[in-house]
């Protein structure tokens, strides 16, 4: 026994008392952390990089993965067994799961259209949840699942990294700080590369692959190649085309450096204008959102990249934030910069510190999900944010299929009837919509 032990040792002994030299080596061994059961549905490539984060930070043990793809659910379960000796059950259905192995932590990586079900089954069971964003696909089921979180008190984290990440933190500090001046517009981005594409021929569902329950409450449409495993998101029945991917976040980062919570007009147009392929989502759009400072806007492009627009080589993303004293450039990859108004004064910029090897800060949330867990304390992406974000994206989609500005209070579109029909939609078959 070293110096530093037999200190240790004695004064705990003497301290408690304890002289029997078994009872002091137990007293002073230190206790592993609590393991909480943990599964995950949605056991893709993006629910893989959440479990491993889950299995880095050590305070895990994963009892389940489920998925509607056996090929997914063998090629996790592989990669899995690289990182633990955790044995996971397999399941395909996601009810079954959960009464089964009664998780307490449940990761919702499914396509949007399955996370609030998901997401609230886990809650109801006594789960704490960590669930992709956007939550929902339309804004009446993410009212249901901030409902059910604060109804069963579960913890339930919205997997908006950009909240963590320090450059997007330092950031944010730079804007409240009024450094930047004051604020009177924004506009939040992305532009991809691409053209029109062909359309691929509808065919049979693979044989490893539920399609019936992969569609689940959805409309049940024919498979086609391109929707499964990450092409989904394109196709409107399942998800929301970029503003419901891309889009979220960046709208989301608007409301954070601003700190408020909803706009109040909001209008979208777009359209195909390019595109050609089987998917069904636009090839481009704009919405503006107006708050009572300022004004937001969204653009998003998938034709046409060049180089005159990236704020980085490998892409065109973030969002400008245009102040008094000059522009703030929230970005990936590239950090943030600001520029001056005055030329005589520094560019100052900072860079981006991410986590390999996917370049996003998941294991920092994670952290802070764990932490909200042991403390009751809402996390840094609570799911009433991770609403309030999402509405952002639906409702620049509602407007855009409804042809007009809506008004948005908050909780719903004011003196309009037919708007209102939309914040909701009607479930397949046996499926319930949430209250």
């Amino acid at each position: 026994m070293n110096r530093t032990d037999f200190l240790k040792t004695s004064a705990l002994a003497g301290a408690s008392l304890i002289t029997d030299p078994v009872d002091v080596r137990a007293f002073i061994t230190r206790k592993s952390a609590q393991k909480y059961r943990t599964a995950v549905v949605g056991a893709g490539w993006w629910g893989g990089n959440i479990l491993r984060c889950a299995v880095q930070a050590g305070e895990s043990k994963i009892v389940a993965l489920c998925d509607v793809d056996t090929r997914q659910l063998k090629k996790t379960s592989e990669e899995l067994s690289k990182l633990t000796a955790d044995q996971p059950k397999l399941y395909r259905d996601y009810r079954e799961m959960i009464a089964t192995e009664k998780p307490e932590i449940v990761i919702v990586a499914t396509p949007d259209h399955w996370h609030p079900l998901v997401a609230i089954e886990a809650m109801k069971a006594g789960a704490h949840v960590y669930v992709e964003k956007p939550i929902s696909h339309t804004i009446n089921e993410g009212k249901a699942m901030v409902k059910t979180a604060r109804q069963t008190g579960r913890i339930c984290q919205v997997g908006m990294h950009r909240r963590v990440s320090p450059h997007n933190v330092s950031g944010r500090e730079f804007l409240r700080s009024g450094k930047a001046g004051q604020i009177g517009m924004a506009r939040a981005f992305v532009y991809y590369p691409g053209g029109a594409g062909q359309p691929t021929p509808d065919a049979e569902a693979p044989k490893e692959m539920d399609w019936n329950m992969w569609c689940g409450p959805a409309p049940l449409r024919a498979y086609n190649p391109t929707m499964h495993p990450r092409g989904w998101r394109n196709f409107l029945d399942y998800a929301n085309g970029t503003l419901g991917d891309w889009g979220i976040h960046w709208l989301d980062q608007i409301l954070w450096c601003t700190e408020e919570n909803h706009p109040r007009k909001v209008y979208s147009t777009g359209g195909r204008a390019i595109k050609k392929d089987s998917t069904d989502a636009p090839d481009h759009q704009v919405a503006t959102y107006e708050f009572e400072n300022f004004t937001a806007i969204w653009e998003q492009r998938s034709f046409a990249g060049n180089m005159a627009e990236k704020t980085h080589p490998q892409q065109a993303v973030g969002v400008y934030f245009y102040g008094t004293e000059g522009t703030f450039h929230m970005g990936w990859l590239d950090g943030w910069t600001f520029y001056p108004s005055d030329p005589k004064k520094p560019v100052i910029h900072q860079d981006a510190q991410l986590d390999k090897p996917d370049d996003q800060n998941i294991a920092l949330l994670w952290a802070n999900f764990l932490s909200s867990i042991k403390t009751n304390k809402l996390p840094v992406c609570d799911i009433e944010i991770g609403h309030r974000s999402t509405n952002m994206a639906l409702l620049g989609m509602l407007s855009m299929k409804l042809g007009r500005s809506v008004a948005w209070d908050g909780k719903q579109i004011s003196n309009d009837p037919e708007a209102n029909k939309l914040l909701s939609r009607a479930y397949r078959g046996d499926w319930q919509y949430p209250v």
